[in-house]
């Protein structure tokens, strides 16, 4: 009996372990795995006064901001978008001053047109001067483009000369040609761009032209000079026919701080004209220079419409200079164009551009005898500040070398 008593007890309790098992592996089935477990996190506590001996830990402070930041509310959207375009307004460029400016722009001339000085020299130079060495003086004269009647001058004033002097040595011939070629070109022709203000208003400088010289190019680039020699300047974009024309020509003015009066595309171009000048009066400006649009010179009514531009000009008071711009790589052709515009208008100088090119450095005494007036500017380059004042002994100089 009591063994009976003893393997129920024993079987109770081996049932026991058996169930605690299963049901301890059961819970443990139900749990989440430790990966998985929920963070819990610790609520914000208020940081712990620091204990006699302890150092205080810096305070948490936000960003300071500016009185500015604090006191002013935002700007507005229009205000930000000014500001942004007064940031991307050009700044105001100061030329080159003019005074010497060919001098420094002699080698750049020099390289194109010394051939002319140089072949001169080399024939003067030959141990007989016969008719055949005078025929070839000619020919290399008539190739710059310096003309027959000039060429001819020239020619008989150098025969006379060399008879004279004898011996010849290159020092001699150098300063007997450039002694004449300075004399053949005008050294006592006045140069002057007259840009002064007078008592009727600014001094009115009309620049005239065909298309395709640089006439815009080179008037952007006369009000550098201009502002160079301390004028102030009033642009008027008056050639209204070719669109780009007037939005190069402020472009120009822009970098030198030149206001630049414009119309509407096709407009009336003797209008502009005449409100350029009524602004440069109102302005107090020096001078108003005024881009006229580029005649085809076969075409009679828009001539005429170019005397019409200074008709109306005149009735604020008289055009100072009309400027003729030719482009010198055209030589004898310029010329035709030149005759036409004196027609028109009253020509009292001219702008040579493109002579650092292939242009012949005969051609500043062709169109001078001509017109019967001077070259007064000459362009030797791309850049802003390669419009020279003309010096006729500095342009001789660079044809014929050292």
């Amino acid at each position: 009996m009591e063994y009976v008593i003893l393997a129920v007890v024993i079987a109770v309790i081996v049932i026991g372990a058996i169930a605690g098992l299963v049901v301890s592996g059961r819970r443990r089935q139900q749990l989440p795995p430790k990966s998985q477990a929920p963070v819990i996190t610790a609520p914000p506590t208020t940081p712990r006064e620091p204990q006699v001996g302890e150092e205080a830990a810096p305070p948490t402070e936000e960003p300071r901001r500016t009185i500015e930041e604090v006191a002013l509310p935002e700007a507005p959207e229009a205000e930000v978008v000014e500001a942004a375009e007064a940031e991307a307004a050009p700044a105001i460029e100061v030329p080159e001053p003019t005074a010497g400016r060919l001098v420094r722009l002699r080698s750049r001339l020099s390289r194109s047109q010394n051939s002319l000085g140089k072949g001169l020299l080399s024939l003067l130079s030959r141990e007989h001067l016969d008719e055949d060495t005078w025929e070839e003086i000619e020919d290399t004269l008539l190739t710059a483009d310096v003309g027959v009647a000039p060429t001819q001058e020239l020619v008989e004033r150098l025969r006379t000369r060399v008879k004279v002097l004898g011996t010849r040595t290159p020092d001699d011939l150098r300063g007997l040609l450039r002694e004449e070629l300075v004399d053949l070109i005008g050294k006592d022709a006045d140069r002057t761009v007259h840009s002064t203000k007078h008592e009727e208003g600014p001094a009115v400088v009309l620049v005239v032209g065909v298309n395709g010289v640089g006439k815009t190019t080179t008037t952007g680039k006369l009000a550098r000079v201009l502002v160079a020699d301390g004028r102030k300047v009033v642009l008027g974009a008056a050639d209204t026919f070719r669109a780009a024309a007037a939005d190069q020509l402020q472009t120009w003015g822009e970098r030198v701080g030149a206001r630049t009066v414009r119309g509407p595309e096709s407009g009336d171009p003797a209008s502009v004209a005449f409100d350029a000048v009524k602004e440069g009066i109102a302005e107090g400006a020096d001078t108003v220079l005024v881009d006229t649009a580029g005649r085809l010179h076969t075409k009679t009514g828009l001539m005429d419409e170019l005397g019409k531009v200074k008709r109306v000009v005149e009735k604020h008071g008289p055009v100072d200079e009309v400027l003729l711009v030719l482009d010198a790589t055209t030589g004898q052709n310029g010329l035709v164009q030149a005759r036409v515009f004196a027609e028109v208008v009253d020509i009292t100088g001219i702008v040579l551009t493109k002579l650092d090119g292939t242009a012949k450095g005969g051609i500043v005494v062709a169109v001078q005898r001509e017109l019967g007036v001077p070259v007064k500017l000459i362009g030797l380059g791309e850049g802003a500040d390669d419009l020279a004042p003309f010096e006729p002994g500095a342009f001789v100089d660079a044809l014929i070398g050292d």
